[in-house]
């Protein structure tokens, strides 16, 4: 099963779950905007990714520049703000197989499949 963290409205995330069609993988849609990911679900991506949870957040977001920009949170904060305000999560998130990649580039999504 292939679990992709997907925001239909976003060009890059409909890319990555039409790759995954196009490859005939089993899919769990998890439209994360919708149904908030949990600490645990944010924890484990960040630890998949490998990366600090500052970098799974998207800087451009308007929330983010009016609550966070500047400020020097901790890990944890910052996978609480992911899990407060799920926007600031970046998109699209593919798992597999305990791996995940961001989908920017696709090019990220192909490694792990």
């Amino acid at each position: 099963m292939t679990k992709i963290y997907h925001n239909p409205r976003c060009t890059k995330s409909r890319q990555s779950l039409a790759l995954l069609e196009e490859k005939n993988e089993e899919i769990e849609i998890v439209e994360y905007l919708k149904s908030n990911p949990t600490k645990q679900e944010v924890t484990e991506l960040v630890s998949m990714l490998g990366i600090k949870p500052l970098e799974l957040i998207r800087k451009g977001e308007k929330i983010y520049k009016e609550e966070f920009k500047g400020k020097e949170l901790s890990d944890e904060a910052w996978i609480e703000a992911m899990v407060s305000y799920p926007i600031l999560i970046e998109r699209p998130i593919v798992v597999k197989n305990g791996k995940a990649a961001i989908g920017r580039p696709i090019e990220n999504v192909i490694e792990i499949l």
